[in-house]
């Protein structure tokens, strides 16, 4: 092996949804101090969807934030959200969470209409990008 190639530690984290199995996901990906979280739905533990787009938005974030505690991070690292949602009649509130949870981290942002998501209860997903502030495993 060429001592010039870096080698990487890379974990898969696991989640809740029923997905991650059916399409062979992971809910998150740690390489090195960087953390990929994949498109999470408002899933609760029983399969319930939360009634409005504010209550969704706090269900996808704090799943990723579940995501990113097993990874060694928080909401605090993250650098790069991704939020779809199915009608701009949601993008107040959802805004609004997203706001609220990152006003200090302030990350780079994204908020795209798109036409439906994989459950037809769900208007919003998120995505985000984290690294891990200090490093190390």
């Amino acid at each position: 092996m060429d001592s010039d190639v870096m080698t990487t530690n890379r974990d898969l984290i696991a989640g809740i949804s029923p997905y991650e199995e059916i399409i062979g996901f992971s809910r998150a990906v740690r390489i090195d101090d960087r953390i990929l979280v994949s498109g999470t739905g408002p899933v609760q533990p029983d399969g319930g969807v939360p009634p409005d787009a504010a209550a969704q938005a706090r269900r996808c974030f704090e799943l990723i934030g579940a995501a990113l505690a097993q990874a060694g991070a928080s909401l605090e690292d993250v650098v790069r959200t991704r939020m779809y949602i199915t009608s701009g009649a949601h993008a107040a509130a959802v805004g609004s969470v997203h706001r609220d949870l990152f006003e200090g981290a302030r990350p780079a942002a994204t908020m795209v209409i798109v036409a439906g998501l994989l459950d037809d209860r769900w208007v919003v997903e998120v995505e985000a990008e984290a690294f891990r502030r200090g490093g190390g495993k």
